[in-house]
């Protein structure tokens, strides 16, 4: 099952700098070896609820040990430092949902727990 690296990104003064610019120059190798491939990235997000400043990055691993497994390796680690000295980000990772989920049996189940610890 899928799983997603999701950043919300924010570059000081809107224009990356010269080690946010290396970074980018390299990150994409650091992908391959891990099945690793950007869904989104850049642009600035259409704002519909809150505030939101920056831009959103959406890489696709295809599982979570995968994803796990880039982010703790070497060629990742060495560069990035590059993108933490040139950027603000909060990043996180989401499995996919598996393919029978839906909203109404997710709240199906948090009844029935509600109702067990009653």
């Amino acid at each position: 099952m899928s799983a997603y690296l999701i950043t919300h990104l924010r570059i000081p003064g809107g224009i990356p700098n010269e080690e946010g610019l290396s970074y980018l120059e390299q990150v994409e190798d650091t992908l391959a070896p891990f099945g690793g491939a950007y869904l989104a990235q850049g642009a600035p997000a259409v704002i519909k609820e809150g505030a939101w400043e920056g831009s959103v990055v959406l890489i696709e691993f295809p599982d979570r040990e995968a994803v796990e497994r880039w982010y703790e390796s070497e060629a990742y680690q060495r560069i990035l430092p590059l993108r933490t000295r040139s950027s603000i980000a909060d990043t996180v990772i989401v499995d996919q949902l598996p393919k029978d989920f839906t909203v109404k049996g997710f709240v199906a189940s948090v009844r029935a727990k509600i109702a067990a610890s009653a």
